[in-house]
């Protein structure tokens, strides 16, 4: 029985890391319908510079480089939706999407020039091992702990963000409606930028955890990619908090899955996926038209 425990334990602790993978992309198809290709790229790119800022200032924690971090991917984020993605919007709706397949290839190669195809992985120090026992001789590790709360914050900051504030109401406003949005005189091409820019932070933040958690490399994007993806649809397109429910489901699926076999990680999670998708189209928590 505590064997099964522990696998939810894990599960939730795992679906923690695939939620926050996947904020900033529930959040770029919640406002701009964009399913972004090159996300999971861009969360390596994050890891890869958050390296780096590691060893060039010498901070003894990979956290730290969030500092810098974070406000360079928030620009980054801004600049490509302002000047690459919001002049491919129109009537052609592959044209965003083929957009950022080019920038998947595009950042994936120039990462192995400059770090080459060896895993890397950032340093946490004692942070990795630290654990907190459990009644039943049970253990969870503080650092997955930690991704749990900030996943679950980023998540709910973003839905403050979205539904409290001058900003989210207008990104909702041209969500619904991008020509009234437009004539009411809302500055749509720099709302989306603002909406890139803070799926970016979240992605800043997605590749530091990772990196801290795992190895990765030049072309872990794509696998990244996937569990974002289908987070998203199981939770519901549009829908954050349905985005974190929808990441523990499918951590939960993978743990337990490994139970029966190692080999049923990976399958596990994708078919419980694809059930969800047959039975519930929309995913199990979609965003309530307004």
């Amino acid at each position: 029985m505590n064997g099964w425990i522990d696998s939810i334990l894990q599960g939730v602790m795992l679906g923690a890391i695939y939620a926050l993978f996947a904020a900033g992309l529930s959040l770029v198809f919640g406002v701009m319908r964009l399913v972004n290709v090159a996300h999971g790229d861009f969360i390596v790119l994050s890891a890869f510079i958050a390296l780096w800022l590691q060893r060039i200032t010498g901070f003894s924690s990979p956290f730290l480089t969030l500092i810098l971090l974070v406000p360079l991917m928030f620009l980054v984020g801004y600049v490509l939706q302002r000047v690459i993605l919001n002049p491919a919007f129109g009537a052609d709706i592959l044209r965003p999407v083929l957009i950022t397949f080019g920038l998947s290839v595009i950042i994936q190669n120039g990462l192995l020039q400059g770090f080459s195809a060896d895993s890397q992985k950032l340093h946490g120090g004692k942070l990795e091992v630290a654990s907190i026992a459990l009644p039943g001789g049970l253990a969870i590790g503080v650092l997955p702990l930690l991704t749990l709360g900030v996943s679950a914050a980023m998540i709910g900051l973003l839905q403050w963000m979205l539904y409290r504030t001058k900003l989210g109401r207008a990104l909702r406003a041209t969500s619904a409606d991008l020509s009234t949005a437009g004539l009411m005189g809302v500055n749509t091409s720099h709302l989306f930028a603002m909406a890139a820019g803070i799926a970016m932070v979240t992605v800043a933040v997605a590749g530091v955890f990772t990196g801290i958690r795992a190895s990765f490399d030049a072309v872990s994007g794509p696998d990244w990619l996937i569990f974002a993806f289908e987070a998203v649809i199981i939770g519901g397109l549009g829908s954050l908090w349905g985005t974190l429910a929808g990441g523990l489901i499918l951590g939960m699926a993978q743990t337990t899955g490994a139970r029966f076999s190692p080999g049923w990680q990976l399958l596990s999670g994708h078919l419980v996926f694809l059930a969800i998708l047959i039975l519930c189209p929309r995913g199990l928590f979609p965003r309530r038209t307004e």
